[in-house]
């Protein structure tokens, strides 16, 4: 006998203004699904010619903050109606964003990203999160822009 798990959406956070798009999509996704909203958010220490900079700087409470505010950001853009119900937990890792996005929706009904559309050359080089997962994520993915094209 199979046990039915709730269905959930996984979401990258980063605090830009799409991905705050992403989640508040994602919110009203998993208010129409019945599912729950699982908010990612990746750190990393930066790098100076390959090596960590050891700067004193708490990145992990800086990237719980960012992820704190931008869950209330998206939850204020909708107080009221189902999507005030959605169940959200939070996931916070040091890390590749991609590779943690993809590793925490092994199991999700749906992947969200924001994009930040750099678009054209620049992305071709650069790469990115949102190109990286549609390549490899194990569900289906939703790429939600911060403004019209």
């Amino acid at each position: 006998m199979s046990v039915s798990r709730e269905p959930v959406i996984v979401v990258g956070v980063d605090g830009s203004p799409s991905s705050i798009k992403a989640l508040e999509w994602a919110i009203d996704q998993a208010a129409l699904t019945q599912a729950s909203v699982k908010a990612v958010t990746a750190w990393h220490f930066p790098n100076s010619y390959g090596v960590p900079l050891a700067d004193g700087t708490n990145y992990a409470d800086l990237a719980r903050e960012a992820l704190t505010k931008a869950i209330v950001t998206a939850r204020n853009a909708r107080p009221d109606g189902p999507a005030a119900d959605v169940k959200i937990r939070t996931w916070i890792a040091e890390g590749h964003a991609a590779q943690i996005l993809l590793d925490q929706s092994a199991d999700a009904s749906l992947l969200v990203v924001g994009s930040r559309g750099h678009g054209g050359f620049a992305e071709a080089l650069l790469g990115s999160v949102s190109q990286h997962v549609v390549h490899h994520a194990p569900c289906p993915v939703v790429i939600i822009r911060d403004r019209e094209i």
